[in-house]
Order: C-alpha cells, then sequence, then structure tokens
C-alpha cells in the first residue's frame, strides 16, 4: 500500500480552533445573491481608463460603507448587558500565499477601512500578496510577533481554546489582534453555483462564493445578468433580527448600485 504523508502549515491548526470556537457562537446565517453586473462593468471601466482597482477591495469598502450605517452590526459582546462598538471599521481579509512550498490563506487585517479609498485599499491588498514571509510567520500583520504564535501553536488543544475563549470576553484585544469584521473570497475561484458556509469567530462574517451569469427581470425584460452568491454571518448577541434584514437590504442595494464607483 503505497501512500505519502505530509504536515499541516501551522497556520492550519489556527483554523481547526476557529471552527472549535465559531460553532459555539450565535451567529444568524444568510445566503443571498446579488447582481453585480453594473459593479464589475464600472470597475472594467476604472481599470481601461488605467486605474487600479480590484473587486475585492470595492467588496471591502462596500462592507465598510454599509456597517456605518449600521455599527451594531460589528459590535462585540462585552457582556450580557453591554456591547462594544469600536469607532475603527478594522476587516479581515484572506490573502493566499505561499508559505514553505504550500499555498495557503493568511489572514490580513485591514485598518481603518473607512477613512480609505477603494484605491487604497487595492494597492494595500496588492502589497501584502507581495509582501516577503517570515518562515514563522502565520498572520500577515498580526500585532503578535513569531514567538508568542509559535508558543500558541505548540499549545495542546484545550489550552489554545482557552486563549480564544479570553478573546470572547476581552474585545479590545480581539479588535487589535483580528478586527471585527472577516471578508474571504475564496469561494470566487471556481463555477459552483451555489454557497460556500464559513464559520467564523468575529461578530461580522462575509463570504463571497462563485459569480455566475443567469437571468434576470429588468425593466419587464430578460436580460443575462452576473450575481454573486454571497454567505452572511451575524451574531444574534449583539444584533437583533430587524436590524440585521436591514442592514443585508441595505448591502444588497449598495452592492448592486456600485456605490463608490461612478
Amino acid at each position: 500500500m503505497k501512500f505519502k504523508e505530509k504536515r499541516f502549515p501551522k497556520s492550519r491548526i489556527g483554523t481547526l480552533d476557529v471552527f472549535a470556537i465559531g460553532l459555539k457562537r450565535h451567529h444568524v446565517k444568510a445566503l443571498i445573491e446579488v447582481d453585480v453586473t453594473l459593479a464589475r462593468k464600472q470597475i472594467r471601466q476604472h481599470r481601461e481608463a488605467g486605474r487600479a482597482i480590484s473587486f475585492t477591495a470595492w467588496m471591502v469598502k462596500t462592507i465598510s460603507q454599509t456597517v456605518e450605517a449600521f455599527e451594531n452590526v460589528h459590535a462585540y459582546l462585552k457582556n450580557k448587558r453591554t456591547r462594544l462598538i469600536f469607532e475603527d471599521i478594522d476587516i479581515t481579509v484572506m490573502v493566499e500565499r505561499e508559505h514553505r512550498g504550500e499555498k495557503v490563506p493568511l489572514p490580513y487585517v485591514i485598518r481603518q477601512t473607512q477613512l480609505k479609498s477603494i484605491g487604497a485599499i487595492t494597492a494595500e491588498i496588492g502589497s501584502a500578496k507581495g509582501r516577503k514571509l517570515g518562515a514563522e510567520e502565520v498572520a500577515m500583520n498580526s500585532s503578535r510577533s513569531s514567538v508568542w504564535a509559535n508558543l500558541y501553536f505548540s499549545l495542546p488543544g484545550w489550552m489554545r481554546r482557552l486563549v480564544w475563549n479570553y478573546f470572547a470576553i476581552a474585545p479590545r484585544q480581539a479588535q487589535q489582534m483580528m478586527g471585527s469584521i472577516i471578508f474571504t473570497s475564496i469561494g470566487m475561484f471556481g463555477e459552483v453555483r451555489g454557497w460556500f458556509i464559513h464559520t467564523s469567530v468575529h461578530p461580522l462574517g462575509i463570504g463571497a462564493g462563485s459569480i455566475v451569469k443567469k437571468p434576470a427581470v429588468i425593466d419587464d425584460k430578460i436580460e443575462i445578468r452576473e450575481f454573486l452568491h454571497l454567505s452572511i454571518l451575524l451574531d444574534h448577541d449583539v444584533v437583533d433580527g430587524v436590524e440585521m434584514a436591514k442592514f443585508i437590504a441595505r448591502l444588497s442595494e449598495n452592492m448592486e448600485s456600485g456605490v463608490g464607483l461612478s
């Protein structure tokens, strides 16, 4: 019997812990389709005019702009009666990098997205993708040193879970380490007609799936449009159902209108 043995990268241990803790969160999940035909057309026009704008950066900015109007959706629960809402909207994105010979998604926190333009976010993500990684690096711009990271990964599982449980009751430290929102676009690679339902430890998690062409009725006419599959996780401990629905509706409107691109 032939086989080969491959070791997981250290970042994979963190992924397992995120799933273990994330499953305990009271996230409400929404699976929606968003017509991004106009937005993609406008992004192409910007590129043709020599302005570097990525779809991912536009998504990050659109999420940030929508969260500004519904600040509770990215709040951390401080205790049973209090939630902590940070002024800065820090969003974690997953950047695929080659690490020790393997391609792995590593978290990168984009700070103060509410103050940055789409172009600036595009440049920052591009810089993160091109930056050389240290051999022991597992988070691209974490304030934690590699020494602490190595210590964390050397701990047994139950002790690592205690670290995450600490962040659950220490919102300031959690915000400093990973922001309050995560946006993952790993599901955009491929032609799967469906949703990737991710797990998160953040108050707000948004996952982009594939973009597919399908017919839709526009002004009583059938047209071929481009639809993005989007999965949204909202923490029911910090925001109620009505505000969740309003946030999702506004996010959909902003995306379909190509907010910030005209």
